[in-house]
């Protein structure tokens, strides 16, 4: 304090309180509110930036952000809960057409005279096919007299599951089979739909239609794809046949020549054969860490890299399953393990 008695401005401001006050409420006030400006900015311009490479993503025509749109689509409208995420954005116009720039074509049916189906190996041989996005298996069957379909024992109700099938059946193999009723993702799986043949016997058919779709095996043990009546599926001695789809090689061709088969990423499952008759059999895992999925273009390339010259797409997703030498191989996605599925292909 100097001689006027008037307090220096250095002596107020930096002398600390004795009463144990807190600052005046303003002052304490005025400076949280300067600390948190600038977070809200960049909040903000954060919050703008995803966006704005959300909405590019979205509707932009350059690469890769149409490829990615594209898988973002088709694995939304693959779904059963989930196809809102697509059409949240798009019209249904703009999604048939982005499904139908991408599809697999229509190669019609296979030629089961160009395979040969002599062998009698009994040899099995799993291979890991897994790879930068999803881990997968391929079973290699020499002898495709081994492999026929295997249906739950209580057909109409409720499915079975793999491990349940091999138990019963005394297989070395199981894979999941063909398509059927799952509405809304909550179906028991005991309703087929399509057609399923087992040992020659029609168990189910779709009534009202004339002709099926078939993923079979014949008399011969040729593996058999396409779109026949009933008369021409016992006139061809189909003897194990399901529905599903589309056909990735029919007589050696790959049906995805551009895109990447409109899918989407997804768990996969699907069958083909050699030309010297081997099956192959494949899974891929898919929505979990550290395998999201395959698109059907994976599935053809793989195939395709194994020698196989049929190849059929067979139900996906959390249906996928391999049970190889009594345990499960790969990882199912559902949360509960294991699907209750109508119709698998086993190996003897």
């Amino acid at each position: 304090m100097d001689s006027t008695c008037i307090p220096k401005p250095s002596q107020s401001t930096m002398q600390p309180r004795l009463d144990g006050r807190k600052p005046p409420v303003g002052v304490h006030h005025y400076s949280r509110k300067k600390r948190l400006l600038p977070r809200i900015i960049a909040w903000t311009v954060s919050f703008l930036t995803i966006f704005l490479l959300f909405m590019g993503f979205l509707y932009s025509s350059l690469q890769p952000f149409e490829t990615l749109r594209d898988l973002w689509v088709e694995s939304a409208m693959t779904t059963m809960s989930h196809q809102y995420l697509a059409k949240w954005f798009f019209t249904d116009a703009q999604i048939q057409k982005i499904l139908d720039s991408n599809q697999a074509k229509d190669l019609g049916n296979s030629d089961p005279a160009l395979i040969n189906t002599h062998s009698t190996n009994n040899n099995t041989e799993l291979i890991d096919i897994s790879q930068n996005g999803f881990n997968g298996y391929l079973l290699k069957v020499n002898n495709p007299g081994s492999v026929r379909v295997a249906a739950t024992h209580y057909l109409g109700k409720i499915g079975e599951r793999a491990e349940d099938i091999a138990k019963e059946t005394g297989a070395v193999a199981v894979i999941n089979g063909g398509m059927f009723s799952d509405p809304q993702g909550n179906g028991n799986g005991g309703h087929p739909q399509g057609i399923l043949i087992s040992r020659g016997n029609v168990l189910y058919r779709d009534s009202g239609v004339s002709s099926y779709d078939i993923i079979g095996i014949n008399q011969r043990n040729v593996l058999v794809l396409g779109h026949y009546t009933l008369t021409n599926i016992k006139r061809m001695g189909i003897r194990d046949a399901v529905t599903f789809g589309p056909l990735l090689v029919v007589n050696g061709k790959p049906a995805i020549t551009h895109g990447d088969g409109a899918w989407g990423i997804a768990p996969r499952t699907a069958i083909g054969q050699t030309k010297d008759g081997t099956i192959l059999m494949l899974v891929i895992d898919g929505r979990q860490i550290g395998s999201l999925g395959a698109t059907l273009k994976d599935v053809q390339d793989i195939m395709l890299k194994y020698g196989a010259y049929n190849v059929a797409n067979l139900d996906g997703g959390a249906s996928t399953v391999l049970y190889y030498h009594d345990q499960i191989v790969n990882h199912p996605s559902s949360p509960y393990g294991e699907r209750h599925a109508p119709s698998f292909f086993i190996v003897k």
